[in-house]
């Protein structure tokens, strides 16, 4: 028998209704099924996840008592693995028919490389405008972004066993729940002299239904504030590289730029006067038109219709990013400051 090259891993919970179609996806493969074993980690779901997956899997796996997140699941998994590169997918992720080939032919040619991921493609499953527009700017970021990159990605990446081994696996800990913790991996294996590619054309179909509330929990809570506590913090120690995925300077511009726009317009809308005002639009529309070659990336994909509709939820994007710093350097802050007004003699 051929020796099991990878081993993939889903972490899932209260998945029953998403993967059979994720598992499904997955015995498409077109590589050869002795090469590759399928590990699913059920995190203490309700809905007989565990059930649907042992139709499927190699191995399943339960966490008990949980559930305890994503990142405890997959380093659960990677604990069962038998293979040289462990490929993570999500459990609402159906995974292209040369998804897994991709990923061991890049490893195979690119001996340096110690981490992979690929992108969203662009046929998301779920139709709604709001989900349509999330996830097909999932794949916008992950295009303009391709090549070496900074992070890591887990809905559909994938890392060498040795190498995720090396760096104590995913800080389950430190993200007990789905938040930055597959970012903050990417940054460790960065640091410790790996070379991690993003490589669109793996990719993925994302089945998840967007809706405005959970854009914003997840772009100011789950994503926005911890990814700014974390830079702010290896900023502080020895650990200088800088980051791709959105933090890009063009990005910081857009983003100082919109939140200065919104503060001057609610002055103006205060009674400072339409000085003010027309400043305050001057500066958001300046936002807007920075985002010409996303919103026609949008057009060519879904018409001019569908860009229009994307701009207000564009500017929001880069309002919450604006909230995530502000609240992420005051956070960071309060502490320090609090330290120093005490004084190394008083109490604390």
């Amino acid at each position: 028998m051929t020796t099991v090259q990878l081993s993939v891993i889903v972490p899932a919970y209260q998945g029953a209704s998403t993967l059979p179609l994720a598992l499904e996806a997955l015995r498409r493969s077109d590589l050869p099924r002795e090469s590759w074993e399928l590990i699913v980690v059920d995190d203490m779901s309700t809905d007989g996840t565990s059930a649907v997956a042992r139709a499927w899997a190699d191995q399943v796996e339960r966490v008990e008592p949980g559930p305890r997140g994503p990142a405890h699941a997959r380093n659960s998994g990677a604990a069962l693995a038998r293979g040289h590169v462990l490929v993570f997918v999500d459990a609402d992720v159906l995974v292209h028919a040369n998804t897994l080939r991709r990923f061991r032919d890049l490893f195979a040619r690119e001996p340096d490389v110690v981490a992979a991921f690929g992108a969203y493609d662009e046929d998301p499953a779920h139709g709604a405008f709001l989900s349509q527009y999330r996830n097909l700017l999932h794949r916008y970021v992950h295009v303009q972004d391709a090549g070496d990159a900074e992070t890591f990605w887990a809905g559909c990446g994938a890392v060498r066993r040795s190498a995720f081994v090396g760096v104590g696996g995913f800080d389950a800990e430190q993200f007990p729940r789905p938040q930055i913790e597959d970012i903050e991996l990417g940054y460790r294996l960065r640091d410790r002299g790996g070379r991690i590619i993003l490589d669109p054309r793996i990719q993925g179909q994302h089945l998840k239904r967007w809706t405005i509330g959970n854009i914003v929990r997840t772009d100011l809570l789950d994503r926005g504030i911890p990814w700014v506590r974390l830079l702010i913090r290896r900023k502080r120690s020895s650990h200088r590289r800088g980051g791709t995925l959105n933090v890009r300077p063009l990005e910081k511009i857009k983003t100082v730029l919109l939140g200065l726009g919104v503060v001057i317009l609610a002055i103006g809308a205060l009674g400072a006067g339409s000085t003010w005002l027309l400043w305050g639009g001057f500066l958001v529309l300046t936002v807007a038109l920075l985002c010409l070659p996303l919103y026609g990336w949008f057009a060519r994909l879904r018409g001019w219709g569908f860009a229009v509709r994307v701009i207000p939820l564009n500017l929001l994007y880069y309002l919450i990013s604006g909230t995530s710093v502000v609240v992420a350097w005051t956070m960071e802050a309060l502490p320090r400051v609090r330290s120093t007004s005490a004084g190394p003699g008083d109490p604390s």
